[in-house]
């Protein structure tokens, strides 16, 4: 299963954007409202949970400075990735999307595609304001 958010411009250079997402500690910024829990178990390495829904840990697994970070899922019994993608529009302007990509089953796939394309969305749209 592959979901994209929506492209965000951001006002900050490629490098800042990257090096904010590339301190997780910085995630928390980007949370939606519905977050119950956020709590960072080490430098490239943190958990969240969302109301209703099982925590997850998101732990940092490439970075390619300054146009892509991908975080994947650290233990749990799904396997999953999270990946930043940057494009620097000029010095000072850059556009960003996320892509969530993961093996599910169809009966897993159809419950969590509609949370987890929200949840993408939201961390896009919270980025020009946390950057």
């Amino acid at each position: 299963m592959n979901l994209e958010s929506p492209k965000t411009t951001i006002n900050k250079s490629s490098e800042t954007v990257f090096n904010f997402l590339s301190d997780i500690k910085n995630f928390e910024k980007l949370m939606p409202e519905n977050i119950s829990k956020f709590e960072v178990l080490g430098e490239d390495k943190f958990l969240f949970a969302l109301k209703g829904m099982p925590e997850i840990v998101l732990k940092k697994k490439e970075a390619v400075p300054p146009n892509k970070i991908v975080l994947g899922a650290a233990g749990g019994k799904l396997d999953f990735s999270l990946i930043g993608h940057i494009s620097e529009i000029d010095a000072n302007t850059s556009e960003v999307y996320l892509q969530f990509s993961g093996e599910f089953n169809a009966m897993m796939a159809m419950m969590i595609k509609g949370p987890i394309s929200k949840f993408i969305e939201t961390l896009a749209n919270n980025m020009p304001s946390a950057v």
